[in-house]
């Protein structure tokens, strides 16, 4: 039986992503990753089905991200790298360049005009100027990470030297125990985030048009920052935090045409 739609699933640290595709973009669902990236797949699987009226044999799927080994039910699964670059072409094809913040990870990675790889560099070594940073650094200032841009906007940021994790934590501590301000602090760490990401654009190299993306996208200021450090415009979607499920999900139909021929 021919598999008329496709659905995409991103499965990362933080959260679980999927969208179903036919053509378009037809439906979404995200939720926390949570404890188990299996159960989480599944949710997000059985809730696009549910929602959209389909069979599982309605729909070819593909999975990427960390979790995507606990897909048993995936017709593929493929990198994330692979699956990023296809999202971001998917979502302006004059994009040339992809900056990806992820829970655990960040990546650059350069596409050709026609939305291949062309070429990438990926941390995973480190989890400073991941998501994972900014949600550990976020919580001693007693915030939350929505209302960072509102936090730090104006403010004149604290420079945060620590290249660890661990090590940014205890500065961060001292700097609040010596009188900073809770919006300098905040400030710094962005302009880490950004610094670190900026320096691992340079490595690979930059091209236009620039693309953000991951949940850290969301924060206009995060962008701004960036901006600022690469001197060049940034760009971001709607559909940012989405990226490698988009990616996935458009991969899936190409697959599924091809198999149906």
């Amino acid at each position: 039986m021919d598999k008329l739609y496709s659905i995409g699933i991103d499965s990362g640290s933080v959260a679980t992503k999927a969208v179903l595709f036919k053509d378009r973009i037809m439906d979404t669902v995200l939720i926390p990753t949570g404890w188990s990236p299996k159960n989480a797949c599944s949710e997000v699987f059985e809730s696009l089905l549910a929602r959209n009226s389909l069979n599982a044999d309605d729909v070819y799927v593909v999975a990427t991200g960390y979790g995507r080994v606990a897909t048993d039910f995936a017709d593929k699964t493929l990198t994330e790298i692979t699956c990023h670059g296809k999202g971001a072409h998917y979502l302006d094809s004059d994009v040339r360049t992809i900056l990806d913040i992820g829970g655990q990870d960040s990546k650059v990675i350069k596409l050709d005009r026609d939305g291949n790889i062309a070429d990438f560099i990926m941390n995973d070594k480190c989890a400073a100027g991941t998501g994972r940073f900014l949600q550990v650094m976020v919580s001693l200032l007693g915030a939350d990470i929505e209302d960072l841009d509102s936090l730090t906007r104006g403010a004149e940021p604290e420079k945060i030297n620590s290249m660890c994790t661990v090590f940014a934590e205890s500065e961060v501590v001292s700097m609040l125990a010596g009188g900073s301000s809770k919006e300098a602090v905040a400030s710094g760490i962005l302009h880490s985030i950004a610094g670190k990401i900026s320096t691992l654009a340079s490595r690979v190299g930059i091209e236009n048009k620039v693309m953000f993306t991951g949940g850290l996208a969301k924060s206009s200021e995060l962008t701004r920052i960036i901006e600022q450090k690469l001197g060049r415009e940034v760009v971001t979607n709607s559909y940012s935090q989405l990226n490698g499920a988009i990616g996935a999900a458009v991969l899936g139909q190409h697959f599924a045409n091809k198999k149906s021929k």
